[in-house]
């Protein structure tokens, strides 16, 4: 995919390289610093990268950093306001009317950046691995540029293939030098991220990396966004997570025909919710209790995605989450985690999971099993995970628990009676 080069000036006079292609919803990348849009549209990127799929789905709109690629070599300044500059510089040739602006790793602090400022013409944002991967890649750049390029072609592909991570080294090589990408991520590795993801005005999306140094620092990061979603991918799952989250691509994305209209089917329902929301927040004040709850909503949606699960965004539970799974062992294993993170931040759940036929439309479930998985968890004691005699059975031998018989209950417009287990983990 060989792009057609456009230029753009920002209003300090530094030329930025950009090309658009592809046909749907505006949206505008912010790249890695060191790779360019040459490297990432061409034929020989790796697949997982996901930059030509954003593009077959999109009208994607992509440029080289300062100091990279096509874009103007002879600079000095590679700071955040700079960056922002590109940013704005790229955004002014597109059509009018707001745009999903996406941030791939480097790529992402000035996107943030620039949502912050522009948030009319932001309608959503997407940051994809949005902290370091390495302690201080600066100085591993300017000591050592092959070694530096190799590890983090390393941390980009940890599971290989080799033939992508030689295609990452080579490509960092061939769009910038060793001291411009040094200079980019000394910004990066100065930048308070926090102090700029707290005020970002727009939904937001973060794909957090599934495993190394910088998955627990990205959740945190998460845990300030005033409103944001986090799903858990490598390489080959962010594009599809930010597809989703642009709302009509995600049907496009799973094309198929019984996707046109509801979809039925059979599904692992998960309800928790914060005990006593209200008496804590009168207890230790409604800021606090916020900061907790939002600490504890990114961490669930993360073990949610990791799980294998998908977060129900379209039901408002208050303090609390609805999710769905394929299995009953991934639920069960959701709920496990969940009680862990909840520990973290001193707060408790109630935890329920029911098995049974439900509507699929858009991302919401709709049925009597959700109603019925809403009414254990109501059931259930602080800190306990309460399951259907449905999800025993599914779970008995595969989710390495036992289940304590709670007995039979009468739930709120439910015609029979549903008996309940207590969830424990083996030797507990």
């Amino acid at each position: 995919m060989e792009p057609q080069i456009r230029y753009a000036r920002t209003n300090d006079g530094v030329s930025i390289a950009y090309t658009t292609i592809g046909d749907g919803p505006p949206v505008l990348y912010s790249p890695p610093r060191t790779i360019s849009m040459r490297h990432l549209l061409s034929d020989t990127a790796p697949a997982s990268l996901g930059v030509r799929e954003l593009a077959a789905r999109t009208r994607l709109t992509i440029f080289d950093a300062a100091g990279t690629g096509a874009s103007q070599r002879d600079v000095s300044d590679f700071s955040l306001e700079a960056q922002v500059r590109a940013i704005e510089a790229v955004a002014a040739h597109l059509a009018d009317g707001p745009f999903t602006l996406v941030g791939f790793s480097s790529g992402t602090a000035s996107a943030a950046l620039y949502a912050t400022r522009y948030p009319g013409r932001v309608r959503k944002l997407a940051c994809a691995f949005p902290v370091r991967a390495f302690a201080s890649p600066a100085a591993d750049m300017r000591q050592d540029w092959s070694l530096a390029r190799r590890r983090h072609a390393g941390a980009a592909f940890p599971e290989g293939p080799v033939s992508a991570q030689r295609w990452y080294s080579t490509a960092m090589r061939e769009s910038t030098t060793a001291e411009a990408a040094a200079a980019h991520f000394d910004v990066f590795e100065r930048a308070d991220l926090r102090e700029i993801y707290r005020r970002i005005p727009v939904p937001t999306l973060l794909c957090v990396q599934r495993a190394g140094p910088g998955r627990e620092a990205a959740l945190a990061l998460a845990s300030v966004v005033p409103d944001c979603r986090v799903v858990v991918a490598d390489n080959a799952g962010y594009s599809a997570a930010i597809l989703e989250f642009m709302g009509v691509e995600a049907a496009q994305v799973n094309a198929s025909p019984a996707s046109a209209g509801n979809a039925h089917g059979t599904a692992i329902i998960l309800f928790a919710d914060i005990v006593d929301s209200t008496a804590q927040t009168e207890r230790i004040g409604d800021a606090a209790f916020r900061a907790k709850s939002r600490t504890l909503d990114t961490a669930m949606r993360a073990i949610i995605s990791e799980a294998g699960g998908t977060t129900i965004d379209a039901k408002t539970l208050g303090d609390g989450v609805l999710a769905t799974f394929p299995a009953a062992s991934q639920a069960i294993e959701a709920a496990l985690a969940f009680e862990r993170a909840a520990d973290g931040v001193r707060l408790q759940l109630h935890v329920g999971i029911h098995a049974g036929d439900v509507i699929r439309e858009d991302n919401n479930v709709f049925g009597g099993a959700v109603n019925i998985a809403a009414r254990i968890s109501a059931l259930s004691a602080p800190g306990e995970v309460l399951v259907s005699d449905t999800v025993r059975s599914l779970a008995r031998t595969s989710a390495g628990v036992t289940f304590k018989d709670r007995g039979e209950h009468a739930l709120k417009g439910v015609a029979d009676p549903q008996r309940v287990y207590a969830v424990r983990k083996d030797g507990g």
